[in-house]
């Protein structure tokens, strides 16, 4: 049985799963693959590692590095599982293309789009930082918590793809976007 909890972000509502032991799932509210891979039958919890989750979140959220990485439980596919490695290695305030990452992969010209749809898929956004992949031209695209989140989370990191203005607070840039 999988255990659930929620958390309020400044970006909306997240979702946390726990398999009882790792996290399996860190999801916005209504994003695309929302609660993919989830057992039939959830319960709502305060399982010591969704307190860790929702630490590191508080963390991150505050704009410093958690220091440290939940134990997780990725449910995929063994390609979705390569892809999903290769983005925790993509470092804070940086990003990486789908092609870049087939090439880490050692993947064939043309598998970014493979990658695209691995990365679209992971279950514990975030944390696996899918949201620091971009497009071979170095634009944002592709994000299932929405270019807005996107944007606002390279911001957030210090990453020059991100779009907050000078001197910007939390609270202006998140006018527009669901609530917790």
């Amino acid at each position: 049985m999988d255990h659930v909890a929620r958390y309020a972000s400044p970006l909306g509502a997240i979702l946390l799963a726990s398999d009882g032991a790792a996290l399996v799932g860190l999801w916005f509210e209504g994003q695309r693959h929302f609660a993919r891979g989830l057992g039939p039958a959830c319960e709502r919890s305060d399982l010591p590692v969704l307190a860790q989750a929702a630490r590191w979140l508080d963390a991150y959220f505050s704009g410093r590095d958690p220091g440290f990485t939940p134990p997780l439980n990725l449910r995929g596919t063994a390609f979705e599982k390569s892809v999903w490695t290769e983005l925790a290695k993509i470092p804070r305030g940086q990003t990486a293309t789908y092609g870049e990452i087939a090439a880490r992969l050692g993947l064939p010209r043309g598998a970014a789009r493979a990658v695209g749809g691995a990365v679209g898929r992971n279950p514990v956004s975030l944390i696996v930082p899918c949201h620091r992949v971009v497009g071979a031209n170095g634009r944002l695209t592709g994000y299932a918590g929405g270019l807005e989140r996107k944007r606002f989370l390279l911001a957030l990191e210090g990453s020059p793809k991100g779009s907050l203005p000078e001197g910007a607070v939390m609270r202006s840039m998140t006018e527009g976007l669901p609530r917790p």
